[in-house]
């Protein structure tokens, strides 16, 4: 069960078409797995057709937005069941195993990965995103493994795609989604018994912050 989610804000751009590539497969991926957050992005699809074929007549109040954001966190107090209820097909979502599959192939633990430091291995994909200014990285920390400490440069928006970790923050686990920027450090450790992958989209290189492994900031990019 997920228990980290995207915020109204985000599910609002997600809605809008207004997200990058990478930043929208993220919030896809974790709508696929979360009905409570399905049930906030149809009802965000639903308004916004309302207010566009409602736009020549209604006049934009200052407070319109505070209201759909405030109506919006009403509805994180429905129950699972509740929220599948709210389920519809969305033109703009796809299924999550077909979405990976097609990025990444059948196996995420046999690609090609490479050894980066101490029990973190990753993959650069960015080039599968042509034309866009973020780098988005798959990013493998061993079973058991830990991270070294570090900061962020920009934010870093992260989704859980197998096992879990845990940092200061809690547990993340299979499909959990985690926004982090320059004012968070952490130094994430994998829980349970496999290795722990997930897809990173950063608008700034991470850096490292311990005694020793900040000497190769230069290099991290």
């Amino acid at each position: 069960m997920t228990r980290h989610h995207p915020d109204s804000l985000s599910l609002m751009d997600y809605s809008a078409g207004s997200l990058s590539e990478p930043l929208a497969l993220c919030i896809r991926l974790h709508l696929d797995e979360c009905s409570e957050c399905r049930g906030r992005a149809d009802m965000l699809d639903s308004l916004g057709a309302v207010m566009m074929e409602r736009q020549p007549k209604v006049s934009v109040k200052e407070e319109m937005f505070s209201n759909i954001l405030a109506r919006i966190d009403d509805e994180m107090a429905m129950s699972a069941e509740q929220a599948a209820s709210l389920e519809s097909a969305s033109g703009h979502r796809q299924p999550r195993r077909s979405a990976l599959q097609k990025l990444l192939g059948e196996d995420i633990n046999q690609l090609p990965w490479k050894r980066q430091l101490g029990d973190v291995s990753v993959l650069d994909i960015s080039d599968r995103f042509p034309g866009q200014s973020q780098q988005v990285v798959l990013q493998k920390l061993a079973a058991g493994g830990k991270a070294p400490a570090h900061t962020h440069r920009g934010d870093e928006t992260t989704i859980v795609l197998q096992g879990a970790f845990a940092d200061q923050n809690g547990v993340f686990n299979q499909w959990d989604y985690v926004v982090l920027n320059e004012k968070d450090e952490h130094k994430p450790v994998a829980v349970g018994c496999e290795d722990c992958i997930t897809l990173s989209v950063l608008s700034a290189p991470v850096k490292l912050t311990g005694t020793f492994s900040r000497m190769l900031n230069p290099f991290i990019r």
